[in-house]
């Protein structure tokens, strides 16, 4: 299965966007607080390892902690613009035709994301953001690296992803079979809620 998936996917670089405030956490770098024995980046890192040629971590602290699980760019800025800044470094520096972006606080994306989401993928529409069937999930989704320069533009102005996505014409991929895989881990209380969902 992870083959096949990783077949679909050729040409795709995966994004971990860890560049967060973690207000909710008291400021802890989120990525590297440890969920079922493991840190979140782990989780990761691993699920995108399985559907795509490339993983990259976007981080703005701590590089060399992520350093050690796959290689690291720093999302040139100090401080915390928002993941859209993020979202742009990843298209600037990256060696693969096509970006997938996915936050570090979601331990367990759908195993079939980067599938599904460039199957609506044409010449007319180069990209594609899951919606879970209740709302859009503005940061999994998958870019043309073409956009870089528009999005380093509008993270300059401090728009939320939301908008650049739709200033660029961005498709909605129904997720909604497997919609509890986008639920992220913010806060304390989320780390202790959040079901096992390896299996759903």
């Amino acid at each position: 299965m992870a083959e096949a998936a990783v077949a679909s996917a050729s040409g795709v670089l995966a994004a971990v966007l860890a560049g967060g405030a973690a207000s909710r956490l008291g400021g802890r770098d989120k990525g590297l607080v440890v969920w079922r024995g493991r840190e979140l980046v782990c989780w990761s890192v691993e699920a995108m390892a399985n559907q795509v040629d490339e993983v990259l971590i976007v981080a703005n602290r701590h590089l060399g902690d992520y350093a050690r699980h796959a290689r690291v760019v720093p999302d040139g800025n100090a401080g915390h613009r928002g993941p859209l800044e993020g979202i742009a470094t990843a298209l600037r520096v990256t060696r693969q035709p096509l970006v997938l972006v996915v936050p570090v606080d979601c331990p367990q994306p759908p195993a079939d994301l980067a599938r599904r989401l460039r199957s609506a993928l044409d010449l007319t529409c180069r990209a594609a953001v899951a919606h879970d069937g209740e709302r859009r999930q503005p940061l999994f989704a998958l870019y043309d690296a073409s956009f870089a320069d528009s999005a380093q533009k509008a993270a300059q102005e401090d728009w939320p992803v939301w908008r650049w996505q739709n200033s660029i014409g961005v498709a909605e991929v129904d997720f909604h079979d497997c919609a509890r895989r986008f639920r992220n881990l913010n806060s304390a209380a989320d780390f202790e809620a959040l079901d096992d969902i390896q299996h759903e």
